[in-house]
């Protein structure tokens, strides 16, 4: 709870006052939302509509009170209420940012999920084949492979996708379709998404694995475990892998957190409506409640997650438990 008060303070200074730092007034900041030519009238009527000309403490303790109690915006000749949690009002759609945002978490969720699915398991299964075999053909291959995705961008690997897979051969399909109404059609259409960004975060964790892996198989428990006669595969799989797990969990949970923030160029280049697209469309029409909304809600899941990778520590690696 601390930490989202922290990051809202900060996300809200930068918005609010970096700018007046810099030499902006709240005039010009109320003149973005008016439009070409406006009176001195209309600038005054819309700074104090969006409370632009309280000061900053008073407008971050309405925006803070707003998300536990709610809040009523003026916007003129009438007068609306935001229910809590209330993340603000658009200052350019005038509509709510919250409903806004749960409507499109559905498909960064979805987008995040079968993407985290892929490259964990492609990511780990090959860097465990390149560490029981380093130096050989297969290690140099699939991390040749994992230099590449590393270097490929997502807006380059996105567009040779849809190029390839929706347009050149119509394999997959170009429309989302949520997963309640057709599973399969949903998988379809992600898909090409999930390939994508899974390609880039896949090189991550295949080199981390091998890493973890190539230092583990080296300790003396190992060399114990198979003293003992336990099969190879277990000695891998229980002893090895298990123990260099730590750091792939902990990138896991930082990666898998930010993504359900809002992954911004996957969803932005496969046109799909989701939290990163809608920061990308507030940050483009400059509306901030929007951009403050993706930035607490991306804060909320990334606490979330390193809660839950500080509790697979204990399951993971039995070394935590005793310690």
């Amino acid at each position: 709870m601390i930490l989202l008060l922290v990051v809202s303070a900060v996300t809200f200074g930068i918005f609010f006052l970096l700018p007046r730092l810099a030499g902006q007034t709240a005039d010009q900041l109320a003149q973005q939302y008016i439009g070409k030519s406006p009176s001195a009238a209309d600038i005054a009527a819309v700074k104090h509509n969006l409370g632009l000309d309280q000061p900053l403490y008073l407008q971050y303790w309405h925006f803070i009170k707003g998300i536990v109690a709610g809040a009523t915006y003026n916007l003129g000749p009438t007068t609306v209420h935001c229910n809590a949690p209330c993340f603000g009002y658009s200052f350019k759609d005038h509509v709510e940012v919250w409903p806004q945002l749960t409507s499109r978490l559905p498909v960064t969720v979805s987008l995040a999920a079968g993407a985290a699915v892929l490259w964990l398991v492609s990511g780990v299964t090959v860097g465990v084949i390149s560490a029981l075999k380093p130096r050989s053909f297969f290690d140099r291959a699939f991390m040749g492979v994992a230099l590449a995705g590393v270097s490929l961008p997502m807006f380059f690997t996105g567009n040779l996708a849809i190029l390839l897979f929706t347009y050149q051969w119509p394999i997959f399909g170009r429309t989302y379709v949520p997963f309640t109404e057709n599973p399969a059609q949903w998988a379809n259409t992600l898909f090409p998404a999930w390939c994508s960004l899974a390609l880039l975060y896949s090189a991550i964790y295949a080199r981390l694995t091998r890493s973890g892996m190539l230092e583990t198989m080296n300790e003396d428990f190992i060399r114990t475990a198979r003293a003992k006669g336990l099969r190879e595969r277990n000695v891998v799989v229980k002893h090895g892998l298990r123990a260099a797990l730590t750091p792939i969990i902990t990138v896991f949970g930082m990666d898998l957190g930010l993504l359900l923030g809002g992954a911004l160029i996957t969803e932005s280049v496969f046109s799909l409506h989701g939290i990163g697209q809608y920061a990308v469309q507030s940050i483009e029409s400059n509306d901030l409640p929007p951009i403050l909304g993706v930035t607490l809600l991306a804060a909320f899941f990334v606490v979330i997650a390193n809660l839950l990778v500080d509790l697979l520590y204990a399951a993971a690696d039995p070394r935590v438990r005793l310690s």
